[in-house]
């Protein structure tokens, strides 16, 4: 949901400012999937980690204040009260973020990243 109409990006744009908060906050393997025909969910889908319950909620907030002051975007977020998986709804770019233990308990990407050729 938008604040204002006419400040609404594209959705690279809106990745790109994504990905500029999460490496201003030190987040770690930081993966960006292109969902693009895949699904109506959105067109980008990024997954991060967070060494720490605060670091992930400081970085959850961060993101959404962000896109909040450059244009206007009220993101829907879940899981920040919590802090060991945030999910970030910022319209057509969906962004997890996970402590490492349960980043890797749910393989978040393997779900989502296409298969590798068979040799």
């Amino acid at each position: 949901m938008y604040l204002a109409a006419d400040s609404v990006p594209d959705s690279e744009t809106l990745l790109a400012r994504i990905l500029a908060s999460l490496d201003d906050d030190k987040a770690e393997d930081v993966v960006q999937i292109d969902l693009r025909g895949k699904t109506s969910i959105g067109d980008y889908m990024v997954i991060a980690s967070g060494r720490s319950t605060r670091q992930v909620a400081a970085m959850a907030q961060n993101l959404t204040d962000r896109l909040k002051q450059d244009y206007g975007l009220i993101c829907r977020v879940e899981g920040k009260e919590i802090g060991d998986w945030v999910l970030i709804d910022a319209d057509d770019v969906i962004v997890h973020l996970f402590r490492p233990e349960v980043r890797e308990f749910y393989q978040l990407e393997k779900m989502w990243m296409p298969k590798a050729p068979s040799a």
